[in-house]
């Protein structure tokens, strides 16, 4: 028998706790026996329901399934504990859209609390002399709704179900629309918003008369069909990773798309950037036989989800899942080079640092800091591997903010220059000059061997670590595909692409919908950042455009008097999660340091729970509260994140204000330093806690002001 499984159920199954969950999953396999009034299930219709084809099935005591029964088709459509459940099937019916012919379970609009529109009341007058005339009783002003031009068969087109078109013709402004996202299907509000922000939405298939509506593209975004109880058992596995299972139709466009140059996707935190490169790599791999394709990333604990997420998605498809690689950049380029003959010895940090205290203590008159030759060693001429005099005079420097005059520049190389033979005396290597050698290896045909590379993350990666990249791919048709977001760029300067030969422009793409952080979330999050970034290329991203297709809780912004108050705070917010059915796997906390970390452990023993340290290596979700510092963060989802010790001096980090070399690149390290705010939390989906001492970080007041 045929399953379906709909995005409503994985998402009602992850809310579950534990021992529920398996629960559910077992009732689950179940179903495909087409006699079930003989296995115990207290399979039975509902009472008075919108949808007569809606039925439950009792899991144990207190859990239900909520299935649809039509046309030979049995459909898991939600699944909660028993009262929720039943409200959940009281409020919605599942429908085949009369224009699109695409299925979609529609919430009744009978049923659904009138929809709130904001009212906005025009300023009283001044007097003549400045003062405020008396307040006069006015009409409120009501901005004039947003789709006059456009008609009921137009927004039916793109998917709208009929009985919400006057709450759609209501819509007046980018919040109110922004209320019917949890109302609406996920194209007819994609459609909205588009057309809400100046663009033109692309118009749904229309299916053929007598097609099989769960093959319209629509469908396939929220309902997957299953033929045996180990495609089931997939489904199930990973039901909060959606994305294995539902992919969006403009991802699937983008991850499929044949370029004939590098591409990239970026957008905000949880637009599925990471989703669309993730497919990529495996369409790429699937499309030809005998290509070899590397998925890569800036560091480990990247690349070790990235190992996770691709075996879930090709499970099954071992030829396809052998013939991709997943590693961090760094081992790449170890591997070419020791490929190619014996591996030099790396310079650590504290090798440079001391050779360059060497080198500037024996140039006279040396009028600079150590740490701004330092970092002008590292930010110029190792990154981007300057071998001589006359290079170096004429370098751009970019991403440095202090001009350099030729006086200035010929003092530092001398002191370069000693850095450079003391390097060479030393036998060592800095991982820039690995970069060379192994971009030159590729260069000259004997390292590489890969016909396509995916890049996660790539507006952390380096000068060198992409003219590898470019060395590698950058020629060839589908050669380099690279997802992002500018906003979550927490440790590399910015760098002109197209100099380096990797020119995007014309093959870019930005993603506007979030699917992972609620509406309140998203929005406190993006105060943070500037509505619009752009990259030293030109290309820019806009933000403002970006919509979550969910709602939860308003984001708890607090500050304490000390650090034992905010223990207490944490602790029973934390307390709280758990007793209201949260798995402390599910929790997430993090702090700017490791200094803070012994805080962050403090809250959560106070709660009760299991802290888990992460460490790059290990893996969140194992039954106890992550704590760890937000660089840890990239990657990881939880449904609650607390970010903690938000302090004056700790966010931004005052230690590493004091270690700037060049004081004009202070900038940069307060916007790094925001984003780095901003990574930790996007992490959260459903609920998030940012605390701090007081006065507390001068962000804060960032998170809780509206633009």
């Amino acid at each position: 028998m045929q399953i379906g499984v709909a995005d409503s159920f994985t998402d009602g199954l992850a809310r579950l706790g534990a021992e529920d969950e398996r629960a559910a999953s077992r009732t689950a396999f179940q179903l495909f026996d087409g006699d079930l009034g003989s296995k115990g299930l207290n399979y039975e219709r509902l009472k008075a329901p919108k949808d007569k084809n809606f039925r439950s099935v009792r899991v144990n005591r207190d859990v239900r399934i909520i299935i649809h029964e039509r046309d030979g088709l049995r459909t898991l459509c939600f699944v909660a504990h028993h009262d929720k459940a039943y409200e959940w099937a009281s409020r919605r019916r599942m429908d085949i859209h009369p224009k699109t012919g695409s299925p979609q379970i529609v919430e009744v609009r009978e049923t659904v609390q009138e929809i709130p529109i904001p009212v906005y009341i025009e300023a009283p007058p001044e007097d003549a002399d400045g003062s405020e005339a008396p307040e006069k009783p006015k009409a409120p002003a009501v901005p004039e709704p947003l789709f006059t031009d456009i008609t009921d068969d137009e927004l039916l087109s793109f998917g709208v179900p009929e009985d919400w078109l006057p709450d759609v013709r209501a819509a007046c402004d980018e919040r109110s629309l922004e209320v019917l996202a949890s109302h609406l299907p996920a194209e007819a509000f994609e459609a909205l918003w588009e057309l809400a922000t100046g663009g033109t939405p692309t118009v749904p298939v229309h299916a053929e008369p007598g097609s099989n509506p769960f093959e319209h593209p629509d469908a396939q975004r929220r309902f997957l069909l299953v033929n045996t109880v180990e495609e089931l058992q997939r489904a199930l596995d990973f039901p909060w990773d959606k994305w294995t299972v539902f992919l969006h139709p403009e991802q699937r466009v983008f991850a499929k798309k044949e370029f004939n140059g590098p591409a990239r996707v970026s957008g905000s935190a949880g637009t599925g950037k990471t989703v669309v490169a993730l497919h990529r790599a495996a369409g790429l791999a699937r499309r030809d036989p005998q290509a070899r394709v590397l998925l890569t990333t800036f560091n480990e604990p990247l690349a070790a989800a990235l190992r996770v997420k691709l075996q879930r998605l090709l499970d099954g498809e071992n030829e396809v899942l052998e013939r991709i690689v997943v590693e961090p950049l760094d081992t790449v380029a170890l591997e070419i080079v020791g490929g190619a003959g014996e591996l030099p010895q790396l310079a650590s940090v504290d090798d440079i640092r001391e050779l360059v205290a060497l080198a500037a203590s024996e140039v006279e008159e040396n009028r600079f800091s150590e740490a701004f030759v330092e970092s002008e060693w590292s930010d110029v001429v190792d990154q981007w591997q300057i071998g001589g005099w006359e290079e170096y005079r004429s370098v751009q420097r970019l991403g440095r903010k202090t001009g350099l005059g030729e006086p200035q520049r010929k003092e530092l190389w001398a002191i370069f220059e000693q850095v450079a033979a003391g390097l060479d005396e030393r036998r060592l290597v800095t991982m820039p000059q690995l970069y060379g050698t192994a971009t030159g290896v590729v260069e000259d045909g004997s390292g590489g061997g890969f016909d396509f590379v995916v890049v996660d993350e790539a507006q952390d990666i380096s000068v060198p670590q992409l003219r590898l990249l470019a060395a590698m791919a950058g020629s060839r048709p589908d050669g380099l595909f690279f997802a992002g977001d500018l906003g979550q760029r927490i440790f590399q300067t910015p760098f002109s692409w197209k100099s380096l030969g990797v020119d995007i422009r014309g093959r870019s793409k930005t993603l506007r919908v979030n699917y992972r952080t609620s509406h309140e979330i998203r929005r406190c999050a993006d105060r943070l950042l500037p509505p619009q970034l752009s990259d030293v290329d030109g290309i820019s991203e806009s933000r403002g455009g970006t919509v979550s297709v969910f709602a939860g809780a308003l984001p708890s912004i607090e500050l304490v008097d000390s650090a034992a108050a905010e223990e207490t705070l944490t602790a029973q917010w934390i307390k709280g999660l758990i007793d209201g059915g949260l798995e402390p796997g599910e929790i997430g906390t993090f702090v700017r340091s490791s200094d803070e970390i012994p805080r962050a452990r403090a809250a959560v023993e106070a709660a009760g729970a299991k802290a888990l340290l992460l460490d790059g290596t290990n893996d969140a979700g194992s039954g106890a509260v992550a704590v760890g510092i937000m660089e840890l963060a990239k990657g990881l989802e939880f449904r609650a994140v607390a970010v903690i010790a938000c302090d004056e001096g700790v966010v931004p980090s005052q230690s590493r204000i004091e270690q700037i070399g060049d004081y004009a690149d202070l900038e940069d390290v307060w916007e790094t330093e925001r984003q780095l705010l901003y990574v930790a939390c996007t992490r959260a989906r459903d609920h998030l806690l940012v605390t701090g001492v007081t006065p507390g970080s001068e962000f804060i007041e960032d998170l809780v002001t509206e633009r």
